[in-house]
């Protein structure tokens, strides 16, 4: 499994990479893994501003839909437009063209309790 050390994960399988005073949030590779065939990426929360643990979007996958949690609180900035026509690039590439929404960090201290890449991959085992 890929577990890249420059990012910060939460338990429910949500990845953040945190670029100044704002954050690229997909989700990891075990989550797309798991969850088979990405068929559909559905974000309408564009312009609002969530609270850590809400949910951002859901992401449909074959078998199953989940719920996409918001890493840190912020303001949803965009959504990866390219998934609306590819949402397989989740499967392929889930930490670069497979990211799902850029967002403004209201209060970066909660990236503190985020798990590093040593803690995800223990949680995965």
């Amino acid at each position: 499994m890929n577990v890249p050390a420059n990012l910060k994960y939460t338990k429910d399988h949500e990845w953040i990479r945190v670029e100044g005073n704002e954050a690229y949030v997909g989700i990891t590779d075990f989550a797309q893994s798991e969850l088979g065939e990405i068929v559909f990426v559905d974000i309408n929360t564009v312009g609002e501003t969530l609270a850590k643990e809400e949910v951002f979007g859901t992401v449909e996958a074959v078998k199953a839909v989940s719920d996409l949690f918001l890493p840190a609180s912020g303001e949803i900035l965009e959504q990866n437009e390219a998934l609306e026509n590819q949402p397989e690039l989740v499967n392929q590439d889930p930490y670069g063209d497979g990211w799902m929404i850029k967002i403004a960090l209201s209060d970066a201290a909660q990236l503190d309790s985020l798990l590093d890449a040593t803690a995800y991959s223990e949680l995965i085992k």
